[in-house]
């Protein structure tokens, strides 16, 4: 989910990450994507207009370093930044609360996989039960518990192999993975082993 940046608000914040200091254009959208956890990944074609624009306005000029071109804010932009912070505090904020939202979302996706790993054990529970015939009891008891042990791991690796996707292609979006969404993944599956542990002992 991508913040829309209203009109004339990425203009201002361009401004702003160069009143921190000088950039070149790639460390310019680098800080954008790093700055809204992945959900605004800027394309040169987005960038340099603006920052033409912006020099053309008097308010950056640009210098060449080596082979990077180098933009750096003048005191014109500096006033104008100053003069629109209250506008500033507004776009902060409004980012801040699309991280927020990525962050839910992946926290979302990890706890419904949890519930569906736990429906997939539990599932394999009642089968065990219910699809067992006087003939299968006749059957070897250590057979029939790695038959299970077999269905387990299987639900365990796809498990594994879902949360892995998702978790790797948000990051490689450039989303922001915060440690609370990794340590709650690792509480419930600590509880989700505690509960298995506890029903093999019976």
């Amino acid at each position: 989910m991508s913040p829309v940046f209203s009109h004339g608000d990425l203009r201002l914040y361009l401004l702003n990450l160069l009143d921190e200091g000088p950039r070149h254009g790639y460390d310019i959208m680098q800080a954008l994507a790093d700055r809204t956890g992945g959900t605004y990944t800027p394309s040169a074609g987005t960038i340099y207009p603006r920052l033409a624009k912006l020099e053309e306005e008097g308010l950056v000029t640009k210098s060449v370093d080596g082979r990077k071109t180098v933009y750096a804010i003048t005191d014109a932009g500096r006033a104008e930044v100053a003069s629109r912070a209250h506008e500033l505090e507004g776009i902060e904020a409004g980012l801040a609360d699309s991280v927020r939202l990525i962050a839910d979302e992946v926290r979302g996706s990890v706890r419904e996989a949890m519930r569906s790993l736990r429906a997939d054990l539990a599932a394999a529970g009642r089968d065990q039960q219910t699809q067992e015939t006087p003939s299968a009891r006749d059957d070897d008891p250590r057979s029939r518990s790695r038959e299970q042990v077999s269905r387990a791991d299987a639900a365990v690796n796809e498990f594994r192999a879902r949360v892995r996707s998702d978790l790797r292609a948000h990051v490689a979006r450039g989303g922001d993975l915060a440690a609370d969404v990794v340590d709650d993944l690792a509480a419930q599956l600590d509880r989700i082993a505690r509960d298995i542990s506890r029903t093999l002992r019976g």
